[in-house]
């Protein structure tokens, strides 16, 4: 890298005064060649008090009702939930600068908005909108109902249902949400700056922060900010025309036959979401690819197939919903695979945490690599960068004896409470769960932070099969474990983006007490807004959780029949369904271990060519494969067209695609889960849309003519 500075020979002034072209150029170049926090040197950093402000969590709140009702949609249909860290980063931004701009204008604005600010904001909306996720009320809160249990048909006596009420939803979540944020408090300073771990997801956030409030960043986020506006609006505006169309679960353009009447039976067509076109547009191209292979894989050719022995392999007497027919296909092995995927990458990230861990642990042992010295915020070693980061990370520190004593008070509440909501689950599972937690907290907080990959519905699967088999079927075990998966999975979950916001934080210069505040602050809103939203949807739309209903809840029968298999073995599934759960469950294992070894181009002793290392990208997901195995295509149709729009903006304009197209998709995700708030409100009101647009047959068009003829 040159020296900025040193040549002088081309900074002149053009003749009416104004900087040259050169001089343009090379104080852009100069800029450029400056490090984030030397972009920053000037700019004070306020203390943790300051970094906590009213307006930041009064704009918190607020987004995290809007971003919980997305979260709550998302649950609901298709159970894809991207990634809102961005968008939340984004909006925050938004609300914010319009509030000092009011304030600047008259003259009352006292302390200016900083990055450290909307770091805050991201994280509370975050935590908060994260507990309509792990809450599990699209997966085993919801898993336990009465409405889930009676398309089960299996273990449906009294002591495996609970059906949702307000109250003890929010008790739960209260007693439970809490204890993972003190689980890996003091482990903060070993995984953030001793083992460095990237925290991707963390990372990009902080980055796009940083750009927001430097000089240019602040100009591109406005015209960001406008282009989220404009499609927020338009999303907005669909969904309202759509409705106008929709008197039934089967009308309007989301029941369009985009393929044909024949293809609609099977759930291919395009239902015009603006959501899914927008999760499209986020979501890797690999994954939007993969729903759409599963989809044809199971809607196209397996179910039709299985279809044909309707009579042989099951009965032809049972009801579609009927888990002793195809339905149970289509479930069991939609669990296999999701069962295989999710094993093969616990064992796959628990090798690489365990290698990362005791190789760290080895090098300072033998000293190799002195890693005392590195974290010195002295040493002359670390980057300007990295020494302003550190300083700061260490300045606030959160006492680990509190942290230890926290965990412990709660846990001591929670092991005292859980079993007055769910009496099947005993005090000593919970105390079980609770000794083993810290553990796994650790493990999918360091996974998370190599790979990315959160695995808590694998540790929440985990705590289904262990402490449902413990309590037995005739105790209650179904119940029993779908608790103590939200009990293992709330922790678990919540401990990975406790560190991810961290590590948002260390590279923002945010306080970790600040941080640590803000989502403690987020997860006691979200215990409120999540249960709220769910109930507004629970209350507002009819069929909420039955296949074929405009929200399925797909996880929640998962869920509930994951636990029925943990308690009674393989006993209730139909012919043949167990040895295609061997096979699919197989399948995903190899899948997964062929994209490996692939893209690592590890094989055995034949070398495999880069071309060959290429194609590992275009191997599907297993996971994202099984989830269009029991809700259908359709959505997957829908995202694939988000990433065809993605694909052709990349291709003639790279550069406004990479800056506008997250924008884009957040307006058109978040103006569809807007809508959702006046159409539960309508709902609620009984006032129906007026239309129902269905598209017929031309035989069964003449059928109907001749009938009201």
């Amino acid at each position: 890298m040159e020296d900025a500075g040193m040549d002088h020979s081309n900074h002149s002034l053009s003749t009416n005064g104004k900087p040259s072209d050169v001089e343009i150029k090379n104080a852009k170049r100069d800029e450029d060649i400056l490090s984030t926090e030397q972009i920053f040197e000037c700019t004070q950093v306020p203390g943790w008090r300051e970094q906590l402000t009213f307006r930041a969590f009064v704009v918190s709140f607020m987004l995290g009702i809007m971003f919980s009702i997305i979260v709550m949609k998302l649950n609901l249909t298709t159970g894809v939930v991207p990634s809102l860290n961005i968008s939340a980063g984004l909006l925050g931004f938004f609300f914010v600068k319009i509030w000092t701009k009011l304030l600047e204008k008259s003259h009352l604005l006292k302390q200016p908005f900083t990055r450290q600010e909307n770091t805050v904001i991201q994280t509370c909306v975050v935590a908060s909108s994260g507990i309509a996720f792990s809450g599990g009320f699209g997966s085993y809160l919801f898993g336990m109902s009465d409405t889930i249990a009676k398309q089960s048909t299996e273990k449906n006596s009294r002591e495996n249902i609970k059906n949702p009420a307000l109250g003890w939803m929010i008790g739960f979540l209260f007693v439970v949400s809490f204890l993972g944020l003190f689980s890996v408090v003091p482990l903060r300073k070993i995984m953030i700056i001793d083992y460095k771990l990237i925290y991707p997801s963390g990372t990009a956030t902080a980055n796009l922060i940083n750009s927001f409030h430097t000089p240019q960043g602040a100009k591109l986020a406005k015209k960001q900010v406008k282009a989220l506006g404009k499609f927020l609006s338009f999303s907005f505006m669909w969904g309202f025309f759509q409705w106008f169309f929709r008197a039934e679960d089967s009308c309007g353009f989301a029941s369009f036959p985009t393929f044909g009447l024949e293809a609609y039976k099977n759930r291919f067509y395009f239902d015009f979401s603006a959501s899914y076109v927008g999760i499209g547009m986020i979501c890797p191209y690999i994954v939007n690819i993969s729903l759409l292979i599963g989809a044809i894989l199971s809607w196209g050719i397996l179910w039709p197939l299985i279809g044909t022995k309707k009579g042989d392999w099951y009965s032809a007497k049972l009801e579609p919903s009927s888990l002793h027919g195809l339905q149970g296909y289509k479930v069991f092995i939609a669990i296999a695979m999701i069962l295989g995927d999710g094993l093969y990458n616990f064992f796959k990230v628990m090798s690489i945490t365990t290698s990362s861990f005791l190789q760290k642990l080895h090098e300072k042992d033998t000293n190799i690599i002195p890693v005392v010295n590195q974290l010195s915020p002295t040493n002359p070693s670390l980057s300007y960068d990295d020494h302003r980061r550190t300083e700061l990370f260490l300045k606030d520190q959160i006492p680990t004896w509190a942290a230890v004593g926290c965990y412990i008070a709660i846990a001591a509440i929670s092991i005292a409470t859980l079993p007055h909501i769910f009496p099947q689950l005993k005090w000593y599972y919970v105390l079980v769960v609770y000794i083993f937690a810290p553990v796994l907290a650790f493990c999918n907080a360091y996974g998370a932070g190599l790979t990315d990959w959160s695995l808590a519905s694998t540790y929440g699967k985990l705590a289904i099969f262990t402490i449902g088999a413990w309590a037995g079927a005739s105790h209650g075990g179904v119940l029993a474990g779908l608790a103590a998966c939200g009990v293992m999975l709330s922790i678990v979950q919540t401990a990975a983006d406790l560190m991810g916001d961290f590590k948002t934080g260390y590279l923002t210069l945010a306080s970790p007490r600040s941080m640590f505040v803000s989502q403690v602050i987020g997860t006691a809103m979200g215990c409120v807004i999540a249960p709220c939203v769910f109930w507004l949807f629970y209350k507002a739309f009819d069929g909420i959780g039955t296949l074929g209903s405009e929200y399925p809840a797909p996880y929640a029968i998962i869920y509930r029949n994951t636990a029925i298999l943990g308690v009674e073995g393989f006993s209730s599934l139909p012919r043949n369904c167990l040895t295609l759960c061997y096979v699919f469950f197989a399948g995903a294992i190899l899948i997964n271990l062929v994209r490996d070894v692939v893209g690592k181009k590890v094989a055995t002793c034949i070398p495999i060519p880069a071309a060959a290392a290429k194609m590992a990208r275009l191997i599907p997901l297993p996971m994202a494969m099984a989830i269009p195995f029991y809700i259908g295509p359709y959505f997957a149709i829908d995202m694939c067209v988000g990433s065809l729009i993605l694909f052709v903006w990349q291709k003639t304009n790279q550069a406004k695609a990479d800056a506008f197209a997250p924008a884009v998709a957040s307006g058109l995700i978040c103006g569809d889960g807007i809508w959702t708030l006046p159409q539960s409100v309508l709902a609620l009101a009984k006032v129906n849309p007026p239309i129902c647009m269905k598209f017929l047959s031309r035989k069964m068009n003449m059928k109907v003519d001749e009938f009201l003829s």
